[in-house]
């Protein structure tokens, strides 16, 4: 058990966890009614949220195979793994800012559902940005 505290079994759970998060863009649309929220724009906003959607799942997909499939080369502090921790934490972390700064409280106060999804992403992004930060500072000491 005291395994999965290690740095090197935090870095896989998170490649897991970003990898499980990529795919479960596919169901997220309707999670949150988008077809119906998007049937009144033009078919080029339509395509266009669906497009981005896509790639912000297979970004996350990506940036989370790194960590799941070499983690141990993340942390073999070459200046490869350094520099690829430094993107994840400094990507991440943007995104953990966002979920405070960007998101308007309106879209989640008073509605359960959306609360609870707030307060989880505010949770797992806080624990990858710590996990990645973590690590790059393990590697630059």
């Amino acid at each position: 058990m005291s395994h999965l505290f290690t740095l090197e079994a935090q870095l896989r759970l998170v490649g897991f966890a970003l990898t499980a998060m990529g795919a479960f863009h596919l169901l997220l649309p309707r999670l949150v009614n988008w077809p119906a929220d998007l049937a009144g724009t033009s078919l080029l906003t339509r395509q266009v949220n669906y497009a981005h959607l896509f790639f912000i799942g297979l970004t996350c997909v990506l940036l989370g195979l790194l960590p799941l499939c070499y983690a141990p080369e993340l942390l073999t502090r070459t200046s490869l793994g350094t520099a690829l921790l430094a993107g994840q934490t400094l990507f991440w972390g943007t995104r953990w800012a966002f979920e405070f700064v960007y998101f308007s409280p309106t879209l989640w106060r008073g509605d359960r559902f959306r609360t609870a999804g707030h307060i989880g992403l505010a949770l797992l992004w806080t624990w990858v940005t710590a996990v990645f930060t973590y690590a790059l500072l393990s590697n630059l000491t």
